[in-house]
């Protein structure tokens, strides 16, 4: 069956997009990540990724969405351009450029977000994962404080950490820095592994895990008590097909989560908020799902959501507009049921 792929009618923005596109790719966005497995790992697994687009496709067109707006011409230039970080293309001579700046000058590459975010999550998630370790599930009144302990220190090595989309790698180092032992990273741009794997070898990191792996698609068979997404999501919802894309993500997503577990996503393009509706509707759409099988069994183990909501990062700088409250950046920690 061959994939379906939904497109906004008579959208200017997504036929730029497509115009740019069609320069840009000479395969398919996610072919590199297929095809290129080449830095082998114990996981492995094909599953059926047609059929996957298609159910996502067919959920989505069942779904309400608000009518795209009119909007003038410097506005949908701009959207085109930031749709091209929704391509692998796009992100495959990012990381080539990357990877020569690394070898000629030792430059790491950028910090999505800012480092300050960067260690913001690392130490809040820290935390986070102790006091879930302890039995202790935070209230949602403040962020998390929990004082660094030996005995937290030692609870830590045995959360298995999957960063995904993990670009040059520099989180997982933040991560192993605060005490987590058990760390993998993935990306869909052979250039991102290579590089991150250059850098952690360089920085004395070099137990740290890394695997070419898309996430829409993904090879991994093993689940992880902490997963972590800072900017994938973001750049998933970037793509021309960026809504049917977003259900696949939260179909695998919730595969790689061990039961349980904690996802932690920060994101630059979603709020707090939205980022809980969208796992609200994914857990409803879950919901119809097993209603409309026939047996007990599947009904049970679909019955409870996936994820629940747990805290947020309530530390970073916010700003006043049209009444409202917001900040730049959220990272949301979402419990696995």
């Amino acid at each position: 069956m061959a994939a379906i792929r939904l497109q906004p009618e008579d959208s200017e923005v997504s036929q730029q997009a497509r115009a740019v596109a069609a320069d840009l790719i000479s395969d398919d966005d996610r072919s590199v990540a297929a095809d290129s497995w080449s830095i082998k790992s114990e996981y492995g697994s094909t599953l059926d990724d047609d059929q996957r687009h298609a159910d996502a496709a067919e959920a989505l067109s069942n779904a309400n969405f608000p009518a795209a707006s009119d909007s003038s011409s410097d506005k949908d230039e701009t959207d085109a351009e930031a749709s091209m970080l929704g391509f692998q293309s796009y992100w495959d001579a990012a990381y080539a450029d990357d990877l020569t700046n690394f070898r000629e000058h030792g430059h790491a590459g950028e910090v999505w977000f800012g480092v300050d975010v960067m260690e913001t999550v690392a130490s809040w998630t820290k935390s986070l994962c102790i006091d879930i370790s302890q039995g202790c599930i935070p209230n949602d009144i403040d962020d998390i404080k929990s004082e660094p302990t030996e005995l937290g220190d030692k609870l830590l090595s045995s959360w298995s950490v999957l960063d995904i989309g993990t670009g040059n790698g520099l989180l997982l180092q933040e991560f192993a820095k605060q005490g987590f032992s058990d760390l993998t990273g993935t990306d869909y741009s052979e250039g991102a592994i290579n590089l991150a794997q250059r850098i952690a070898n360089r920085d004395g990191f070099s137990n740290i895990k890394f695997l070419v792996d898309d996430v829409l698609e993904t090879k991994l068979e093993k689940q992880f008590q902490l997963v972590l997404d800072k900017g994938t999501l973001d750049a998933i919802g970037l793509h021309p097909d960026g809504p049917v894309k977003r259900m696949m993500y939260w179909d695998s997503v919730s595969k790689l989560v061990a039961s349980g577990g904690l996802l932690v996503i920060t994101s630059c393009n979603s709020t707090k908020d939205e980022l809980v509706q969208e796992v609200e509707s994914f857990n409803q759409r879950k919901i119809v799902t097993a209603q409309e099988l026939d047996t007990a069994m599947d009904q049970e183990s679909c019955r409870d959501p996936s994820f629940g909501y747990l805290s947020h990062v309530r530390s970073y700088p916010t700003f006043m507009f049209g009444g409202s409250v917001g900040s730049r950046v959220a990272t949301v920690a979402f419990l696995r049921n």
